[in-house]
């Protein structure tokens, strides 16, 4: 919204600076970051209120759970969905369709997750929204994503898959659209899964969004991608705006959800974040490389779908609990130990998939 200042501008004053991507993305992580500041505390006191029993705590989790978590509130997602939009609407410039894009899969994402935090909340179970619904609906939601991408994307990257490193270029067809359902959902759900312990997702998932957000802003401009060997998608810097806000709304959050954690993002937050993560990396064409840069949502991800798959044809587990960051608190590992750990394992990852970037 505040770039149509530069209309004001001749060029050398201070409205100028409303047409640098860099500067307004500043100033969407300072009014992000401000935003939770302001709002986190008042929003935990009503979420208190509300919420007469906080998240309601899996019997089969972790013991230590049963008394260090009882009575947390959650759908803390939503001070990181109000910053978050409000400072892209605020400082990205709104005639991007990228930028709506992104919008429309957080929004969307969010809107489920928080109708599973409500539904567990005011009946008191862990179950919410059935797993089956909520699929259905993220894959709705996605088909609808994959094809604006599509819509948006130059015609000669339209139905086409970057291949990393090598810097090729697979055409998918149609195949395109189910592909990219695939990733936006799988993002979706990793992050939730990944969303166990105080401040474990949340960080991860910045580091991931900074990441992304570098490789947007590249592939959206000329000069980079004819010096790095990548595809040019016109429009997509503006995606650093939206990842900026992110980072800036997730600090915000993570203030209050520093161990131990006085209010949990919920399915609100993790649900709308990954899908995020999701749309982000099919708008930039870097859909493979998000699967290194956010490896630990994979690893999360698999670590279920292996426990599940292996007791049913064995009757025995894999790990002593799934998610894998369960496994690890059952094997003694404090909750700071993990999360810490996990948060350089992505670092490690995020900078491993940067620098697909350069390796041609």
């Amino acid at each position: 919204m505040l770039y149509w200042l530069t209309a004001f501008s001749d060029g050398g004053d201070f409205f100028n600076l409303f047409r640098y991507i860099t500067f307004r993305a500043g100033g969407a992580f300072l009014t992000a970051l401000l935003f939770g500041f302001i709002f986190g505390r008042p929003l935990i006191n009503l979420l208190r209120a509300k919420q007469k029993h906080g998240q309601p705590i899996r019997e089969d989790g972790p013991e230590s759970h049963l008394t260090t978590k009882a009575g947390t509130p959650t759908m803390g997602g939503v001070l990181i969905l109000g910053a978050l939009l409000t400072s892209s609407v605020l400082w990205a410039r709104l005639d991007i369709g990228y930028v709506w894009m992104v919008l429309f899969v957080t929004v969307a994402f969010g809107l489920i997750g928080f109708s599973d935090d409500y539904s567990k909340v005011t009946k008191n179970t862990h179950k919410g929204v059935s797993g089956r619904v909520r699929l259905l609906i993220g894959f709705v939601i996605a088909a609808i994503a994959a094809l604006w991408a599509a819509w948006i994307h130059p015609d000669h990257l339209q139905y086409q898959l970057a291949i990393p490193v090598i810097s090729g270029l697979l055409n998918l067809g149609l195949l395109f659209i189910p592909f990219a359902m695939i990733v936006i959902v799988g993002s979706a759900n990793a992050v939730n899964l990944t969303d166990g312990l105080d401040g474990l997702a949340i960080m991860p998932v910045m580091i991931a969004a900074g990441s992304l957000g570098v490789i947007a802003y590249a592939v959206g401009r000329t000069d980079f991608t004819e010096y790095l060997g990548i595809n040019y998608v016109p429009g997509t810097g503006e995606i650093l705006i939206f990842v900026a806000a992110l980072i800036g709304g997730g600090l915000g959050f993570l203030w209050y959800n520093a161990p131990p954690a006085a209010v949990f993002m919920g399915d609100t937050g993790s649900l709308a974040l990954g899908g995020a993560l999701g749309a982000i990396a099919v708008a930039a064409k870097h859909e493979i490389v998000l699967a290194v840069i956010g490896g630990l949502f994979v690893v999360e991800a698999l670590s279920v779908i292996i426990q599940v798959g292996y007791f049913k044809m064995t009757g025995n587990r894999v790990f002593l609990m799934a998610p894998i960051h369960h496994h690890f608190e059952k094997k003694g590992w404090s909750e700071p130990q993990i999360v810490i750990r996990f948060w350089i394992i992505s670092l490690i990852l995020a900078l491993i998939g940067l620098a697909t970037l350069k390796v041609r």
